[in-house]
């Protein structure tokens, strides 16, 4: 067979692995990991592995770029330095909405147990609470940045996610909103005395990076189980925005070195 017209071998573009972890609870996670698939198909070079939780430390340390989208997925302690470890060493991580959620249901509310210090160390923040879904409008804080040029303030519908930071000085904030008032429902309610929140920022570590965007809820009909076994509504949110998806797109260019 003729080699006549193939590519020589230095000329081949490097195959790049990339860890998707989609799981959980509360969301429409087929929803997510599908058109999280779609996007990352688009790069002819991008090698995925797909799992629901942190149990594949083998495909983790093989990748470049790990992307999740979660809800109150809890890896346990060698987890967590596995994470830690692939972020410090030089790995990019696209952390998407619920990935720094854990959520115990009490009789007081919605609770966030602090059961995974050195993820949220790793993320840079941990979920607490959100109000009701309803529109707000985000803002660029570094509108120059190669992460937001262009995309300018927007309003979405959507879970505005009200965190604990970690190496707050550390965060490099591209994206926030402003909200004082309650979250009711949630055992920590009271955030009258707060008012910038982040959106999406960077967390660097080490010679790697986190992107976490806290956009894209998504929930369908039977995703409350076992709390409800029917939801009355689909929600898709900022899914339905296309600041969104460029934001998404932006993020995947980034995590594998070509933003």
């Amino acid at each position: 067979m003729s080699d006549a017209g193939r590519p020589h071998p230095a000329d081949r573009p490097e195959p790049i692995d990339v860890l998707l972890v989609a799981g959980g609870r509360y969301h429409d996670i087929d929803y997510a990991r599908r058109e999280l698939l779609g996007l990352l198909a688009e790069h002819d070079a991008i090698r995925v592995t797909v799992d629901s939780d942190y149990r594949n430390l083998d495909a983790l340390a093989r990748s470049r770029l790990l992307v999740t989208y979660t809800c109150d997925v809890r890896p346990d302690a060698p987890q967590e330095r596995a994470l830690e470890r692939f972020v410090r060493e030089g790995g990019r991580w696209l952390a998407l909405h619920g990935t720094n959620s854990a959520l115990d249901f009490t009789e007081g509310g919605v609770a966030a147990p602090r059961c995974f210090p050195t993820l949220a160390r790793t993320l840079g923040s941990q979920f607490v609470a959100h109000p009701p879904i309803q529109p707000y409008r985000v803002e660029p804080v570094a509108p120059e940045h190669p992460l937001v040029a262009g995309i300018g303030a927007f309003e979405t519908d959507d879970e505005l996610y009200l965190c604990e930071l970690h190496d707050e000085e550390r965060l490099v904030p591209l994206l926030d909103t402003h909200f004082r008032g309650e979250a009711p429902g949630f055992t920590e309610s009271d955030w009258s005395g707060a008012d910038r929140h982040l959106v999406q920022y960077l967390r660097p570590l080490g010679s790697g990076a986190v992107l976490y965007n806290t956009l894209g809820h998504c929930r369908g009909h039977f995703d409350m189980r076992p709390v409800m076994d029917w939801y009355p509504r689909i929600e898709r949110c900022s899914w339905e925005r296309p600041e969104y998806w460029e934001l998404l797109r932006r993020g995947i260019r980034w995590g594998i070195g070509a933003l």
